[in-house]
């Protein structure tokens, strides 16, 4: 059973979309204020967020921008307008849903984002692993830090392991499927720190290798 927590100060939308989502078969944790999802985040695991952006103790794209733990989200907010749906992709978000919206949609959108987030325990390349549970990075079984986006990013490679994948694949997997929210500059900067983070020899790399002209390679 899938467990979801909902962060949001709306109690009529809290208590009809965690009734309807329990009627559906998932496990509903529910929070109203970002204070108290803090706290049920730190003290549970949890395969998917629905985040507020609005509330009286701060913002949902500040809370979810200083997340520890990396979970897929979906922000479900009444910022309907062009620039928050560009910064809630830009922050790594899964999906963005303004309100009002309509209950299949949102199991419809719930759904999606579980069936590519789904992966198997752990992944395994030279030195690094992750470990898709606890959404967690090791070198050398030492922890890695590594940013929600960082994390995508190297999930999609490690899932392709031994593959080639280009760079429209490694952005098409991070922001929407028409690669509308994102700046392909910006990739070269993110493999860079990623490599920082996790390759022996970031100028002779093993794990992510660069193929000129195409994209990458994920392991041999």
């Amino acid at each position: 059973m899938k467990k979801i927590l909902i962060i949001e100060d709306d109690k009529s939308i809290q208590n009809s979309v965690s009734y309807y989502l329990e009627g559906e078969g998932f496990n509903v944790d529910v929070a109203s204020n970002l204070k108290e999802g803090k706290e049920k985040i730190d003290k549970n695991s949890y395969d998917l967020l629905l985040l507020d952006v609005t509330f009286p103790d701060g913002n949902g794209f500040d809370f979810y921008k200083n997340m520890t733990k990396v979970i897929p989200t979906i922000f479900l907010t009444a910022l309907d307008e062009e620039k928050d749906i560009v910064k809630g992709f830009d922050l790594g978000a899964n999906d963005y849903i303004t309100k009002p919206f309509h209950a299949r949609e949102l199991l419809s959108r719930i759904k999606n984002v579980l069936k590519y987030t789904s992966k198997e325990e752990k992944i395994t390349i030279k030195n690094v692993t992750i470990d898709t549970i606890k959404n967690k990075v090791y070198n050398n079984e030492k922890e890695v830090e590594l940013t929600a986006l960082e994390y995508k990013i190297l999930l999609f490679m490690f899932e392709n392991k031994g593959k080639l994948v280009t760079r429209g694949q490694i952005l098409a997997s991070i922001w929407d499927d028409n690669n509308n929210f994102v700046n392909d500059n910006t990739l070269t900067v993110y493999i860079k720190r990623i490599r920082e983070k996790i390759e022996k020899d970031p100028n002779n790399p093993r794990v992510i290798k660069t193929v000129r002209g195409i994209g990458y390679r994920i392991g041999d």
